[in-house]
């Protein structure tokens, strides 16, 4: 075969691994909701609550699938609920003896936070999932629809009435002002 010859199939080659890599790549993207994260936003005509929950070095994939979808729950709880407890130590010192030339410093700063969300909510269903081969993550979406939460609402026995009418009377209005607040977070 002539030098022309292998020079033809090496770029054959070249170019057959680059359209393989390619269409691989493409493949594989990453959805667009894994980067946009939780929040409310406005799909389909619909106004609903998301929540991405995601998970990594778990090797058994079913419990892998189970804890992804349950931290997208609660994602969507801390939309509506959450305790935060926050506590921070500073310490700082300096000694010294008899030469003021010479001081030993210390100092410690600790911090501690802790959050908590506790809701019950009605309606919740995962739509979506995605595990991440190169990273071993695991990502499932979550959807609370708006109309979903205030049916919801309207039905709970254990709510005040006058607490059940408000949030139903303001659930748009409280869902706009959050899905403002979304938009207005840097990055987004």
């Amino acid at each position: 075969m002539s030098s022309n010859g292998n020079l033809t199939a090496g770029w054959l080659r070249g170019g057959l691994i680059l359209v393989l890599l390619a269409s691989g790549a493409a493949c594989s993207s990453v959805p667009a909701w894994v980067k946009q994260g939780s929040g409310a936003y406005h799909s389909e005509g619909a106004k609903a609550f998301y929540g991405v929950g995601s998970i990594v070095g778990i090797k058994n994939e079913p419990l892998a699938w189970d804890a992804a979808e349950n931290r997208a729950r609660a994602e969507l709880a801390k939309n509506f609920q959450t305790y935060t407890a926050y506590l921070m130590r500073d310490y700082a010192a300096s000694t010294n003896a008899a030469d003021f030339t010479k001081s030993t410093e210390e100092q410690n700063v600790e911090r501690a936070i802790k959050t908590f969300a506790a809701i019950t909510l009605t309606g919740v269903r995962p739509i979506d999932r995605y595990k991440d081969e190169d990273t071993g993550t695991y990502y499932v979406l979550a959807k609370l629809d708006l109309k979903d939460m205030k049916e919801a609402l309207a039905q709970a026995k254990e709510l005040n009435g006058e607490v059940r009418d408000f949030v139903r009377q303001n659930a748009e209005r409280l869902f706009d002002r959050l899905e403002q607040e979304e938009h207005a977070k840097p990055g987004t």
